[in-house]
């Protein structure tokens, strides 16, 4: 290889030598958001956020524009969704910690694709109900169609909207996100027939999923809100 593209390479390795990187490019998976939503998602101070989302905008992997104070952040573009895909799966093949951390964080080891053919077919039979229990503003830039928004933090809130007689299935942001964990151990306390979802957007581009974008429709349990939760 020339010595000079070797350099150019290796700018995106340094770029994603940091984890916290590579935690603000996983929530820019999710969709654009400003920088001060991008602090608090991933627990850093404003100052510290903006200066890793720098380095990542000298490495061409994040594009940003100004709306009005504020600074939106996004992923420079569908080439950087393929490669954090691969950099997730080169590193479950060569890191045996990632499936162990998993193991510790979540429980689970199965992290198996989905057949999103067969999920949507129970979704329209109303044998499943899916919900996203991502924030508002990530179901709002992409979610699977027929999902149904219920933040993890406003469950337990909602939870009487959820229907006891259809599987409740939920994601959120990929495999490694604890969100869909947490609400799918408050769903069986409640007595729910519930699974996590491991696939998030990162896994969608991968496996050429079709997603939705727009905001989430009213629900309540019923048979015509389960067999048709999409709006029309």
């Amino acid at each position: 290889m020339i010595p000079d593209i070797a350099t150019q390479f290796a700018r995106l390795g340094k770029a994603l030598a940091s984890s916290q990187r590579v935690l603000l490019l996983d929530l820019l998976a999710q969709g654009e958001r400003p920088v001060e939503a991008l602090a608090s998602a991933s627990g850093m101070s404003l100052a510290n956020a903006s200066q890793h989302l720098r380095v990542l905008l000298a490495a061409h992997l994040v594009a940003n524009r100004k709306q009005g104070l504020q600074v939106h952040y996004r992923l420079a573009g569908p080439a950087v969704l393929a490669f954090l895909g691969s950099l997730q799966s080169l590193a479950e093949c060569q890191l045996a910690e990632v499936p162990q951390a998993a193991q510790a964080h979540l429980g689970v080891t199965d992290l198996e694709p989905v057949d999103h053919r067969e999920l949507q077919r129970r979704v329209s039979a109303g044998e499943v109900v899916v919900i996203d229990v991502r924030p508002a503003e990530e179901y709002a830039a992409g979610h699977l169609p027929g999902a149904i928004s219920v933040p993890v933090g406003e469950l337990r809130r909602r939870i009487a909207e959820l229907p006891r007689t259809a599987e409740i299935m939920a994601y959120c942001r990929g495999p490694y996100c604890v969100l869909a964990a947490s609400a799918v151990e408050e769903l069986r306390k409640r007595g729910f027939q519930a699974r996590r979802l491991p696939d998030g957007p990162v896994q969608w581009a991968q496996r050429r999923i079709r997603t939705e974008s727009g905001v989430s429709p009213s629900f309540r349990a019923g048979p015509a809100a389960r067999t048709n939760p999409r709006k029309p």
